[in-house]
């Protein structure tokens, strides 16, 4: 990859330029320990409505940019939004975490994969409003899970 004096500081070092220091951001930025979190998902009361909802997963995302001025801001979302598009039931209990529902069949699971792209839209609105409002000079990550983390969980729920 070749760089520019644009390109953020975490994207050089990825691509393995040498920098004036390591870039900094961590996993799980956005969060309960930041009150401003709390009080944005109190505003909403399911969290897969919450990750859905592109203005607030957005705010969410650059909460800790605001806060800390990290290199890169870690989208906000959740890796159980796949099975969710594939049409398995997916809730979150307080203090248990994620529950997963009956995994659907191959057959269901492969009728609703053609519209999983839209089901997943929000996360692609939740990106660009992001990239929007985050400073030039910063990075913006995102994540998806494991396919082998994704199957534990949509099969064992």
């Amino acid at each position: 990859m070749t760089t520019s004096p644009d390109t953020p500081l975490f994207l050089k070092a990825l691509a393995g330029e040498t920098t004036a220091r390591p870039p900094v951001w961590f996993m799980r930025q956005a969060g309960r320990y930041l009150p401003e979190y709390r009080a944005l998902r109190a505003t909403t009361p399911g969290f897969i409505e919450f990750c859905h909802d592109p203005e607030k997963a957005a705010e969410a995302t650059l909460q800790p940019m605001r806060r800390f001025g990290f290199d890169a801001a870690i989208v906000f979302a959740d890796i159980l939004l796949i099975p969710r598009a594939l049409g398995q039931d997916v809730w979150f209990e307080a203090g248990e975490g994620p529950r997963l529902g009956e995994m659907p069949s191959v057959e269901a699971m492969r009728d609703r994969a053609e519209g999983a792209g839209e089901a997943l839209k929000s996360i692609g609105q939740t990106l660009s409003l992001v990239r929007e409002q985050l400073d030039p000079s910063k990075a913006l990550i995102g994540f998806a899970g494991a396919p082998w983390t994704v199957a534990t969980y949509m099969l064992d729920g």
